[in-house]
């Protein structure tokens, strides 16, 4: 972090531009900001500083926050944003909330009123930090001009250090326009705050014991690992042991997912060849996970017939869900670089032989239909197309959230952003827009469904009008695909609010259909209203043609691609059931 010109300590300043001053120190560059009343001071003094830091204006601010956070996930930053008081704070809540499970770190500003009238019921008062509590790595209510510093500095390294994550700072109005000579140089106060952990020796010796009389080992890696950087670490591990490697949905490319040593994704909707691995396992090395429902479904069955060793920064996940043999609270970039230099090969050949007899007899597939897109075919051509440009992916939540997981294979860490723990629709887009505020010449696509795109769908407005080219490759179903599935699966196909289109022609898609005639809305107009490019594709033998054109413009651009909503993501672990009950078809 830079050192604030002392010059600028000699003269009154206020309190909003201490706050800018203090966010370009810390190496922020785009701030995702919506205006309000208690926030105006904040704006202001971001038009001052144009020109070292820029204001991208979201339509909404639960779009400006999952924009912030499509920046920190894409670029391992740090994301801001800025909101007002009352719904403009609250507004960011499901952000926040889906930032504190994902462990993305982000600071969200919100303005107050004024301190003379907190608690009075004033004009758009809501008690921000008490509303966040529980939904925030930390949280202040800043009383005085002169503790800005010291919170801005205190913020960002809890929400970038240990595991990362939210923390919010509400700034009453007044303390915005107050007037003080700052003093930039104010240190950090937090006694009780412990970020830097690392295994001890006699923790690593005993991993090491572990492997080396392990005969069918296997790694389970989660989104830890990526917040921690530790990419590298975990590769040259693996290439160290011959141990083969499973990722949650948060740990896609922290491993290359064509790699012969990889699973893949495990959990529900993960490859039969790594829930059948993990499952049968001796030794479980988990990192950087937290053991998600989604993951171990019956939690007591769960890789019950080995040893299980856990390592993770956050004190708090051990023996949380599932107990461990080696618990280890630790930097996990650290435990790996010790074990690096400890580890040997494991002698488990007939191990692997047994995992690549699973993963050619248990591939993922999908019928090979000539009548209709389906939506598993339209990603896996997607990807076909868009790998070789090292794209940022991000997707919305539901049926399509878990194919693009299925058939996108990444190489890199950073590549794929997605509402994991929270599953919050309407976060593909504005993810997408935060990845490429980031990442400016860089591929960046939203895959997602009608009904996600619809949650956040004003963004569009911010794609066009701050430049942002994001490509919507939309699979579209007229449906809540993933919510059809359980009902199909679980309750006699009744349908319950599922389908999107008008009440009055519910017929629309018949079960034996491809696709609706009408679908309704009309996203091809809904982007050309926002000044964007659409096209909407309804045959298979059009698709090629209509991704090219879709990845060759220079502007932003929404592809509706219309599919069959009768389809089901498989193989598939239904809730609270264990890998003996795997659906494959």
């Amino acid at each position: 972090m830079a050192t604030i010109d002392q010059e600028k300590t000699s003269k009154l300043v206020s309190g909003s531009d201490i706050l800018i001053e203090c966010l370009i120190d810390h190496g922020v560059d785009v701030v995702f900001a919506y205006p309000g009343g208690a926030s105006m001071p904040i704006h202001q003094s971001l038009t001052h500083y144009r020109s070292k830091l820029r204001t991208i204006l979201p339509r909404h601010e639960q779009g400006g926050i999952f924009a912030a956070e499509g920046y920190a996930r894409s670029s391992g930053k740090t994301g801001v944003c800025v909101a007002t008081s009352g719904p403009g704070a609250t507004n960011l809540m499901t952000g926040l909330a889906d930032a504190k499970m994902d462990s993305c770190p982000l600071i969200a500003i919100t303005g107050q009123v004024g301190t003379a009238v907190i608690g009075t019921d004033a004009f758009q008062e809501t008690p921000t930090v008490e509303i966040s509590r529980a939904i925030t790595k930390h949280h202040y209510l800043v009383t005085r001009a002169e503790d800005i510093v010291r919170v801005v500095k205190e913020a960002f390294y809890i929400a970038s250090s240990g595991r990362p994550g939210p923390v919010i700072i509400d700034i009453p109005k007044n303390i915005q326009m107050t007037q003080i000579v700052p003093d930039y140089q104010g240190e950090i106060n937090l006694p009780g705050y412990h970020s830097q952990y690392q295994a001890l020796p006699e923790q690593l010796n005993q991993v090491v014991a572990a492997i080396q009389r392990a005969k069918k080992p296997i790694i389970y890696a989660g989104g830890g690992l990526i917040s921690g950087n530790a990419a590298d670490e975990l590769r040259h591990f693996v290439r160290q042991t011959g141990i083969p490697v499973a990722t949650t949905i948060m740990g896609m490319g922290v491993f290359p997912a064509d790699d012969p040593m990889s699973l893949h994704m495990l959990g529900m909707h993960g490859t039969v060849s790594a829930n059948l691995a993990v499952n049968d396992a001796d030794l479980l090395l988990a990192l950087g996970v937290r053991f998600d429902d989604r993951v171990t479904g019956k939690v007591e069955e769960f890789a019950k017939h080995g040893k299980i060793i856990h390592i993770d920064v956050d004190a708090s996940e051990i023996n949380k869900n599932k107990e461990a043999h080696i618990p280890i609270v630790s930097d996990v970039t650290y435990a790996l670089r010790e074990l690096n230099q400890l580890v040997k090969k494991v002698d488990c050949t007939k191990w692997l032989d047994q995992i690549t007899t699973w993963k050619k007899t248990e591939p993922l597939r999908y019928d090979q239909r000539e009548d209709c897109i389906l939506p598993q075919y339209a990603i896996d051509v997607l990807w076909q197309k868009v790998s070789e440009h090292n794209p940022v992916i991000s997707v919305g939540v539901g049926q399509h959230q878990m194919w693009a997981a299925q058939y996108c294979r990444f190489h890199q860490p950073r590549s794929f952003l997605s509402s994991s723990g929270l599953g919050a629709m309407g976060f593909g887009l504005p993810a997408a827009l935060g990845a490429q505020a980031a990442f400016p010449d860089r591929l960046v696509v939203d895959i997602d469904g009608d009904g996600s795109f619809l949650m956040n769908i004003q963004e569009l407005a911010t794609a066009h009008c701050e430049k942002l080219p994001v490509k919507v490759f939309l699979l579209n179903n007229q449906h809540l695909g993933m919510v059809v599935q359980w009902e199909d699966r679980f309750h006699a196909g009744n349908r319950a609010h599922t389908y999107l289109g008008p009440i009055d022609r519910p017929e629309a898609i018949g079960q034996g259909a491809t696709h609706c005639e009408n679908p309704y809305p009309n996203f091809v107009q809904i982007a050309e209203s926002f000044g964007l490019v659409g096209r909407q594709v309804r045959e298979k033998d059009d698709l090629d043609d209509a991704i090219e054109e879709m990845l060759s413009s220079e502007s932003a651009f929404v592809l509706d691609v219309l599919v069959p909503y009768q389809e089901h993501v498989l193989p598939m672990i239904p809730s609270g059931h264990s890998v003996k009950d795997i659906i494959r078809e």
